[in-house]
């Protein structure tokens, strides 16, 4: 396929360009997406404020995309053009130590579309087969499918924690991946108790499964003990020093935290401490795309509605000033923007959310 598309193309901090680019083409094993949605996270915010961090400029942003196979490379077999996909975004080799366990995410190679290599922030996106998954049966509507990225990291994170039916969890900070944290942890049949600085996200954790929601004004430990509550595991999302303190302060014998935001200074470990309580403390980064993915899919299938998660879908050209500011300034109970890349410019910057057909996809203009 030959022709033009447009592209958030981030340069440096402070210095992300709509371009006019050249559409890539498949190569070997490879898939050309043309992107319905694409949503826009705090990582992305990150390296737009203060990059780069993970990004390797100049690459095109957007790292949580779905769309429709355009054409297929040499090789590629169970997906054709026409059939609506999701992807993991992370690549990964297959043949090192941790790719043979399936534990794909902590491979030495591993690389993600929108940081490393070239993302769904534009019109059309270059994948690897092997990390793109058919929903075309599904039934879920496109901009639902534009949060499976987020929510497979949630999958994950519950994973890695354990948690079970009938256990009590406590997630601190329910921004982004705090919120599908929330709701991943609440449909395991844990009881969760969300914790955060603004009145608007705790409703919508209550809204999305948590039994309990506080704000963060007091000592966590009090909190929970008037609740009655005897943590099972305890997820920090904020990924603030006072978030840390306080989920380790609330812990119980055998508690289990998952520090997932990551601390951007040295932390004091009271190893002491984790020894005599019997804690654990457990990592967790992306996902694994053959487990998390699919049960990412499953999950937002469960709620008929996400447009209290992701009520707006933008222009590129909205993407700075409607996307990635409001999520550096933070506390709002928007949690998720989606980018439609075909959207016309010259149109105003918020529009309709897109419907569930692919029409809606397919007719939109070339740029």
């Amino acid at each position: 396929m030959t022709g033009t598309m447009r592209a958030a193309v981030l340069h440096a901090a402070g210095d992300l360009r709509v371009e006019d680019r050249e559409v890539p083409t498949p190569g070997p094993g490879e898939v050309l997406v043309r992107v319905a949605v694409c949503g826009v996270c705090g990582t992305d915010a990150t390296e737009y404020d203060r990059g780069p961090v993970l990004t390797v400029p100049p690459v095109v942003l957007g790292h949580e995309f779905t769309g429709v196979v355009e054409a297929v490379g040499e090789g590629v077999e169970g997906l054709e053009p026409g059939a609506v996909v999701v992807c993991g975004a992370g690549v990964s080799c297959g043949v090192c130590k941790r790719c043979r366990e399936g534990r794909t995410n902590l491979c030495r190679e591993y690389r993600t579309l929108g940081l490393q290599l070239d993302g769904g922030l534009a019109g059309y996106v270059v994948a690897p087969a092997g990390i793109l998954l058919d929903v075309s049966d599904s039934g879920l509507p496109l901009d639902t499918l534009g949060l499976v990225q987020p929510m497979a990291i949630a999958v994950h994170v519950v994973s890695r924690s354990g948690l079970r039916a009938g256990q009590d969890a406590v997630v601190v900070g329910v921004g982004g991946i705090g919120s599908f944290i929330t709701f991943a942890a609440a449909a395991s049949g844990a009881r969760v108790v969300a914790v955060d600085r603004s009145a608007a996200r705790l409703e919508l954790a209550r809204d999305l499964g948590a039994s309990d929601a506080v704000l963060a004004d007091e000592p966590l430990p009090d909190q929970l003990r008037r609740l009655g509550v005897e943590p099972d595991v305890l997820f920090e999302v904020s990924g603030s020093p006072a978030g840390l303190e306080a989920v380790f302060a609330a812990a119980v014998p055998g508690s289990v935290i998952v520090p997932v935001g990551v601390q951007k200074t040295e932390v004091a470990v009271p190893l002491g401490s984790w020894t005599l309580r019997e804690l654990a403390v457990v990592g967790s980064v992306a996902h694994v795309f053959a487990t998390d993915v699919p049960e990412a899919v499953r999950l937002l299938g469960t709620r008929t509605d996400w447009s209290d998660l992701a009520a707006e879908v933008l222009p590129l050209d909205g993407l700075v000033d409607d996307a990635l500011a409001p999520l550096l300034r933070g506390g709002g109970r928007q949690i998720k923007t989606l980018i439609d890349p075909w959207i016309d410019a010259s149109r105003p910057a918020v529009h309709a959310r897109s419907s569930t057909s692919l029409s809606s996809t397919s007719s939109s203009g070339e740029s």
